[in-house]
């Protein structure tokens, strides 16, 4: 260890002691979203090349932020870890966004701490286009954990917010266009029966997004729920996401009137 390093860690815990204390008192978040962005950025400031282990340590950090979250009592997490345009990238890149997103979901299929906090693993996207192995890897995290329901998971994966809005509409008229006339069927679209056919009809919309690596844009995550969120912007990288990032983006969101609208 560094001996900066081994100087800034007592002011770290400070610091997290102080940012725990501001935001005791006031309204948590029950729903985070997070787009993991700055994986890349973090491989070339650390000399990764190797696209299998380029993503390895974000994928590792769902151990903290889970445990994060679990110690908040923050009852639902989605974690945006790949796009429909991600999946157009050169394969070498794919694969290995894919390799470590299969690695952690088998971890956490077995993993005491997930089993201790009662965490339900789900998986939201246009899963189809997922190979075999991801698509194992994730029915296996879902039967381990379908039981839980302390923390709500949700990996999105292959996911587009345009794609979910088609999705949903597609799914609507499939299941209606027989029942009743076109003009009926235009007449039942509402808000309320379109979000039954989103990919998380039962979650609540997330309260918080937050966005690593300084980009600030959603790029399409959570289009439909994000209506009425609170965004956080952070410029750290996400494997480099800290609890105090974290508390960070709370106490930002606890500082806000939330008008929904009105």
């Amino acid at each position: 260890m560094a001996f900066t390093d081994f100087l800034r860690r007592p002011l770290y815990r400070l610091y997290e002691r102080r940012l725990l204390a501001e935001i005791a008192h006031g309204p948590l978040p029950q729903h985070v979203g997070i787009i993991l962005d700055g994986n890349r950025r973090h491989g070339r400031e650390n000399g990764i090349t190797d696209p299998r282990q380029l993503y390895t340590p974000g994928a590792n950090k769902l151990d903290d932020v889970l445990d994060w979250c679990s110690d908040l009592a923050i009852p639902a997490v989605t974690l945006w870890v790949c796009s429909t345009d991600n999946l157009a990238r050169p394969p070498e890149q794919v694969s290995g966004i894919l390799a470590a997103v299969e690695a952690k979901l088998r971890l956490l299929t077995t993993d005491p701490r997930i089993h201790a906090r009662r965490v339900r693993v789900d998986a939201i996207g246009r899963l189809d286009l997922l190979p075999p192995a991801t698509l194992e890897a994730i029915a296996e995290a879902k039967r381990a954990t379908r039981r839980y329901g302390n923390l709500l998971l949700t990996i999105a994966i292959g996911y587009g917010g345009r794609e979910e809005i088609i999705d949903a509409v597609r799914a609507l008229l499939s299941e209606h266009v027989n029942d009743c006339s076109p003009q009926d069927l235009i007449d039942s679209i509402t808000p309320e029966t379109l979000r039954q056919y989103l990919y998380m009809p039962h979650a609540p919309d997330p309260d918080l997004i937050i966005r690593t690596s300084g980009e600030i844009r959603l790029s399409g995550f959570l289009l439909w729920q994000s209506a009425y969120s609170e965004f956080y912007f952070t410029d750290i990288n996400w494997p480099d996401f800290r609890k105090i990032d974290l508390l960070r983006a709370i106490r930002s969101y606890q500082g806000r009137r939330r008008r929904f609208g009105l």
